[in-house]
C-alpha cells in the first residue's frame, strides 16, 4: 500500500529526472552551437614575409625533410623549385621532363613526383613538383591557390598572412565583390584606365609572380597607344621563369581603377619587339600589394579592399 510520503518522494524523483533531461539538452544544444561556431572560426593562418621585391614569401617542408621559402604565384598551378634550389634539396628525385611554355618562349623542365609538402599545418599529398631556372628575387620557387586546399583564401597584407577559410568571413561585407574571369586557373578581373578623357577597361591577369605593375598585353597597349600617350620612364628587360629575356618599356598611369577604387600613379609595362607575345594584361604585385583581397575560388568571386596603411 502507497502512502503520502511515498507520492511525495515520485514527484519529487520525476522533477529531478525532469531537470537533469533539460540540462542534458540545454548542453546539447549548447555544444550544438559551439560547433557550429567553431566550424565558422575555424582558419588557418599561414604568415608571409613580404619582400623589398614585392613577393609574398612563405616557409615550406618538402618530404619532412627540405626547407624552403616559395612565393604565393596566384598565376601559377602546384609547386616549382629553382635548379639552385634543386641541387641543394636532398628528398626531391627528378624522375622525368616535359616541355612548357613560358613568357619567352619553350623550354624544359624536369619533374619530381609523389612529394609531401607542409606549409604550416597545410599537409599535401602526392605532389608533382616543377624545375625552373628562375623564381622572385631571393625565393627558392614558387606555389599556386590551389595547393591551399580552401575555397576562401584571404591574402591580408596588412598583418602579413595568408588566411585559409571555411566559409565566407564576415569581414567580407565590408569589401567589393568583383567577378573572376577563372580561364582554366588564370584568375582574370576587369580593370580600367583613363588617357586624355577616354576610358579603357580591360580584363587583368592576378599575377603575384609578376613584382612589377602592370603588364599590358600587346593588342591593348597598340588599341589604346599607350606608348604615345604616357611619359616613358624606363627601358628595361625581363626575365621569365626559364630565362629568356624580353624587352619592356614603362611608364605611370596616373589612375587605375579595380570596381569603385582608384588607385593613383600606377606603374605600367608593355613589351616591344615582339607585337602578338604577349596575350593577356597582368596586374603584378606592386599593385596588389595596396589592397587586401579575399578569393571566393569556388563562386569566382574576388572580394578587395583598400589596404588600412595606405591611402592612394
Amino acid at each position: 500500500m502507497r502512502t503520502t510520503g511515498d507520492s511525495v518522494v515520485d514527484k519529487l524523483m520525476q522533477r529531478v529526472i525532469l531537470i537533469f533531461i533539460v540540462v542534458l539538452s540545454c548542453k546539447a544544444m549548447l555544444l550544438g552551437i559551439q560547433d557550429k561556431v567553431t566550424a565558422h572560426a575555424e582558419a588557418v593562418v599561414l604568415p608571409f614575409t613580404f619582400t623589398e621585391h614585392n613577393n609574398i614569401v612563405v616557409r615550406v617542408v618538402i618530404n619532412k625533410t627540405d626547407t624552403l621559402q616559395l612565393m604565393l604565384h596566384t598565376a601559377s598551378r602546384g609547386v616549382t623549385i629553382t635548379e639552385e634550389a634543386a641541387q641543394k634539396a636532398r628528398s626531391i628525385q627528378f624522375s622525368d621532363a616535359s616541355k612548357v611554355q613560358s613568357w619567352g618562349g619553350e623550354a624544359v623542365s624536369r619533374i619530381s613526383k609523389g612529394n609531401q609538402v607542409h606549409l604550416g599545418p597545410i599537409k599535401a599529398k602526392n605532389i608533382t613538383i616543377w624545375e625552373n631556372k628562375h623564381s622572385g628575387k631571393g625565393t627558392d620557387g614558387k606555389f599556386g591557390l590551389d595547393l591551399l586546399a580552401r575555397n576562401i583564401v584571404e591574402i591580408d597584407f596588412d598583418r602579413s598572412q595568408i588566411v585559409l577559410h571555411e566559409k565566407l568571413p564576415r569581414k567580407a561585407e565590408k569589401y567589393e565583390r568583383l567577378k573572376i574571369d577563372n580561364q582554366d586557373g588564370q584568375l582574370l578581373i576587369e580593370g580600367k584606365y583613363e588617357l586624355e578623357g577616354k576610358s579603357y577597361t580591360n580584363p587583368f591577369l592576378l599575377h603575384t609572380g609578376y613584382s612589377g605593375g602592370i603588364l599590358l598585353d600587346d593588342a591593348f597597349a597598340a588599341r589604346t597607344g599607350v606608348e604615345a600617350r604616357i611619359r616613358i620612364t624606363e627601358h628595361s628587360s625581363l626575365k621569365d621563369s626559364f630565362g629568356n629575356t624580353i624587352q619592356v618599356k614603362k611608364g605611370i598611369l596616373p589612375v587605375f581603377t579595380l570596381g569603385r577604387i582608384q588607385l593613383n600613379e600606377v606603374p605600367v609595362g608593355f613589351f616591344t619587339g615582339v607585337v602578338g607575345k604577349q596575350k593577356l594584361s597582368v596586374l603584378g604585385a606592386e599593385v596588389i600589394k595596396r589592397l587586401n583581397l579575399i578569393f571566393d575560388l569556388a563562386k569566382n568571386e574576388l572580394y578587395i579592399a583598400r589596404r588600412e596603411s595606405i591611402l592612394k
